[in-house]
């Protein structure tokens, strides 16, 4: 069984698996039992400053997005941080780290945007002997209102700032934790980056309404009549996310700055891409929530599994995928690949028919007894038959070889070519 044992930035636990800021960490109860799981390490719900606690709503907190079976596909969340007193929390926190020694334990953060009050929270969790900070620059509602969460997280100065100051105050590693409400992640990932910050996490959840009460006229989760906006997680993000992580783990300014994966981990594969586009570790939420904390024994056991089979590390995995990510200015246009379809599999439901023939390249033919095959001449390539059909590997993309002549152009399939340098493209022209 492969060796899952990691090392993120200092910070070691058995495995990759983390559970996220949110209501699954907010107390030693649900910490414990999620260690006792398996979960590598967790990141204990967000923290602010002493005084009175956080009001939270006591209607419902969550609108959910459902797949055709009914499968959770996202929640959106109006929660805001800890609405227990900050000594109870750091009382707890003391308590769980002293007996699960092998674990990770990092407090999340979120105190208002002055020296001063950073300085009083980090010398408050500082006999916790929790093994790093992490900084929460993202939650979307209801602290942003009062500047805190993403008003910090979508200003990079203020990122810098206040990333300078934990790292001044504190001993502990520091993670920021970015806002995906931003139009460019790179930014607030070179400003924490600049501030000394020892690693990055992203991404937190997506400023969104789920849906509408079309009775009531008000958006999803309702609280008397009315309805705000709130942060969206689950698979769903994941796409979002995946793409956020890239972005930074190829950015030359941000290259080699450890990455905490978020967003719509599931499965162990979710998590599997996440580390090759670079993550060092993923930390989960919504799967936790939907099918419990025993879900992370699958995750477990299909990583380990995989490393096996591939006959590689679990830091050989980390960042593989990375140099194959690219802008579209330098994908291969000489590369050709025609839609095939296996007769033997295909159980003659015509959705790639139906597909292709009413929203793309007329590229396939039905014949009187519902036999679908593709005709190569108006195939672009585009593979949306291969997505809309229900039979896997029924449909698949071929590679046509250099030197053989395209039915669709009537030109030869030749060497690597890119925009750069197409004909096409009117800056080569240009020249």
């Amino acid at each position: 069984m492969a060796n899952l044992s990691s090392d993120f930035i200092g910070i070691k636990s058995p495995n990759p698996f983390w559970l996220a800021s949110a209501p699954p960490t907010d107390k030693a109860y649900n910490v414990e039992r999620a260690y006792e799981a398996g979960w590598g390490g967790v990141v204990w719900k967000t923290l602010g400053s002493e005084g009175p606690p956080v009001v939270n709503v006591s209607g419902p907190r969550y609108g959910a997005i459902w797949g055709a079976d009914r499968r959770l596909l996202g929640l959106n969340n109006i929660e805001l941080i800890t609405d227990r007193p900050l000594q109870v929390n750091l009382d707890e926190i003391k308590m769980v780290k002293r007996k699960w020694r092998d674990r990770a334990l990092v407090i999340s953060l979120m105190v208002p945007c002055d020296e001063e009050s950073w300085k009083d929270i980090l010398h408050r969790i500082e006999d916790t002997e929790a093994d790093g900070v992490e900084l929460n620059f993202g939650c979307p509602h209801g602290m942003a209102e009062r500047g805190m969460g993403s008003a910090v997280g979508q200003v990079p100065e203020y990122i810098e700032m206040v990333t300078r100051w934990v790292k001044k105050h504190s001993r502990m590693p520091c993670i920021v934790k970015l806002t995906p409400n931003i139009s460019d992640i790179r930014k607030p990932a070179e400003a924490a980056h600049r501030g000394g910050a020892d690693a990055v996490s992203l991404i937190n959840t997506i400023n969104s309404i789920t849906s509408v009460d079309l009775d009531l006229f008000a958006p999803q989760p309702t609280i008397d009549g009315k309805g705000t906006h709130g942060g969206y997680c689950g698979p769903a993000v994941k796409p979002i996310a995946l793409n956020m992580v890239a972005e930074i783990a190829r950015n030359p300014l941000t290259r080699g700055l450890p990455i905490s994966g978020i967003g719509g981990v599931t499965t162990w594969r979710d998590a599997a891409e996440f580390l090759a586009l670079g993550a060092g570790n993923v930390q989960v939420c919504t799967a936790a929530m939907t099918y419990g904390f025993k879900v992370v024994q699958e995750m477990i056991s299909g990583l380990s599994e995989y490393l096996d089979d591939k006959g590689i590390a679990l830091s050989d995995l980390v960042g593989r995928a990375t140099p194959n990510v690219t802008d579209w200015q330098f994908l291969n246009l000489n590369y050709v690949t025609k839609a095939q379809i296996n007769q033997d599999d295909c159980i003659k439901c015509g959705r790639c028919y139906a597909a292709c023939e009413d929203t793309s390249h007329q590229a396939i033919a039905m014949s009187p007894d519902r036999t679908f095959t593709v005709k190569d001449e108006e195939c672009v390539a585009c593979n949306l038959c291969v997505n809309v059909c229900p039979v896997d590997n029924c449909i698949t993309m071929v590679e046509m070889p250099k030197g053989a002549t395209d039915p669709r152009t009537g030109r030869q399939v030749g060497d690597y070519a890119n925009w750069t340098t197409h004909p096409n493209n009117p800056s080569v022209a240009a020249e």
